[in-house]
């Protein structure tokens, strides 16, 4: 039997317990008004194995938008329909130790992200996915992701209202200097597309079923590009603490600033965690203390 197959839901509550009073140290982000409405004490996880095993704990029925979390299937879309080659033409696989929406890191590497997993990487990769405009490309990249990992994502259309009534200066900041080097094809179409793929909403099990895409083959992904995305998670997915958590934990994970959180068990399963308090760096407190202590307890690091 594999690792994540012998945890239990009465193991599982324990440590979901130890995790929120971890939680407690995280803050709801208050840039975005919707978002600041979370409850800092919600708290849900979702795990799915390859032998079909689900296990679930907490408060699960929570619909949030998947913000940041998205970058990695994006990331995913692209390579699967334009390639390698094409998609590290655009953007790089090197870790950054500046925030995730920091302009002069873009600035200093000449306009060059150094990775899809940050705010430059991301909006350059928006600006490049098929589609006549945003809501198109919204829509074909969220009816991809249903389809294949049998989730059911769809568009929070009030959470993207509230994203665009205070719309990040650094993102337009960024996405103007893309622009201004020929990094972008139309700085509005990049944005708004990136606003909206963020704005992709589901519950946990969603977020998790998205995450096995990524954790076996599934006869749907390219063994490659499953390989490429959770290398460059393990390095790039939780910002500037991406190496710390990969020496700590040892998975490939990535984070968004609604709460929500993925890692990866290769060969195993995907777990998947909603917990919106965060830390000063964007990553959500409860998630990551609850991923850690499955990953210690369960032996799930994939550096053995």
């Amino acid at each position: 039997m594999k690792k994540l197959d012998r945890l239990t839901t009465i193991e599982l509550s324990a440590w979901v317990q130890q995790a929120k009073t971890k939680a407690e140290h995280g803050k709801v982000i208050d840039r975005i008004p919707l978002l600041a409405l979370a409850d800092s004490a919600w708290f849900a996880v979702h795990i799915c194995c390859e032998s079909g095993k689900n296990i679930s704990f907490g408060d699960t029925a929570c619909v949030f938008p998947l913000m940041s979390a998205i970058k990695t299937f994006s990331l995913l879309y692209l390579l699967e329909h334009l390639g390698a080659e094409t998609v590290f033409g655009w953007v790089g696989v090197e870790p950054s130790d500046a925030p995730f929406n920091s302009l002069e890191q873009l600035v200093s590497d000449r306009g060059h992200p150094r990775n899809p997993m940050i705010n430059s990487g991301a909006i350059t990769l928006s600006d490049k996915l098929p589609g006549k405009d945003a809501s198109d490309r919204t829509l074909l990249f969220c009816q991809w992701l249903n389809q294949l990992a049998g989730c059911q994502l769809s568009l929070d259309e009030e959470m993207l209202a509230s994203v665009r009534l205070t719309r990040s200066t650094a993102n337009e900041a960024i996405a103007n200097y893309l622009a201004e080097i020929g990094h972008l094809e139309n700085i509005e179409t990049a944005l708004d597309t990136y606003e909206e793929i963020c704005c992709l909403s589901g519950k946990v099990e969603d977020l998790a079923l998205l995450g096995k895409l990524l954790a076996f083959d599934n006869g749907c992904i390219s063994p490659q590009n499953r390989r490429i995305v959770n290398a460059v998670m393990s390095t790039c997915g939780l910002y500037e603490a991406s190496a710390e958590f990969a020496v700590r934990i040892g998975l490939p994970m990535k984070s968004g600033i609604g709460g929500g959180l993925i890692a990866i068990v290769p060969g195993e399963g995907a777990i998947a965690c909603y917990s919106p308090g965060l830390d000063n760096i964007g990553n959500p407190v409860g998630a990551i203390a609850l991923v850690e202590v499955l990953a210690q307890e369960l032996q799930l690091s994939i550096f053995g």
